[in-house]
């Protein structure tokens, strides 16, 4: 297992982990109503980002079945996004990938640099076995993404799951380790 220390940096980010001042920032973007359409959650309110921050400036590494690792995604010195890694299941081999961004640099690649260093951390520090993204079917931007990143569509499952008053379509796209390395 290799090591990593936080903070992470790639070319034009700096992956770190939350702070408590880091909630104006993210209600920037999470509040606004394309972000969080293929989100479980609906537009944040303040009082619900501190609230999530509160939840995530813990989450540094995964340890076990409900750990996590949860980054913000800096450019420049602001925050952009952020991406989070966590097991799916009980042996720590698999994981799974979230991510969000702001719409003002969405098409800029930056989500794929910050997503490619996430899945560099499951192959080489955690040797995970594989992981995965879960979106929602209508979330063509995310899908370019995964397949930008290697990952393989394995399953469209239509009308997967309930989520704010309608049933939607649920994509799993995902990578093994040994596509990675290759």
């Amino acid at each position: 297992m290799s090591e990593f220390t936080l903070p992470i940096r790639t070319d034009r980010l700096l992956l770190r982990q939350y702070r408590f001042d880091d909630v104006d920032a993210l209600v920037a973007y999470y509040g606004d109503p394309a972000v969080a359409r293929y989100i479980p959650w609906d537009p944040w309110s303040r009082e619900f980002a501190v609230e999530q921050v509160a939840k995530r400036v813990r989450r540094l590494g995964i340890t076990g079945e409900d750990s996590s690792l949860a980054l913000v995604a800096e450019h420049e010195g602001e925050i952009i996004g952020d991406v989070v890694l966590w097991p799916a299941d009980g042996t720590l081999s698999r994981g799974e990938m979230g991510w969000a961004f702001r719409p003002s640099v969405w098409g800029r690649g930056y989500a794929a640099e910050a997503v490619r260093a996430l899945i560099d951390i499951a192959f080489s520090h955690y040797s995970m076995h594989r992981v995965i993204a879960q979106i929602d079917g209508r979330n063509e931007a995310s899908a370019r993404l995964c397949e930008r990143l290697g990952m393989v569509k394995e399953a469209h499952l239509r009308q997967d799951y309930w989520a704010k008053g309608e049933w939607v379509d649920n994509d799993i796209y995902g990578l093994l380790a040994e596509q990675w390395r290759t």
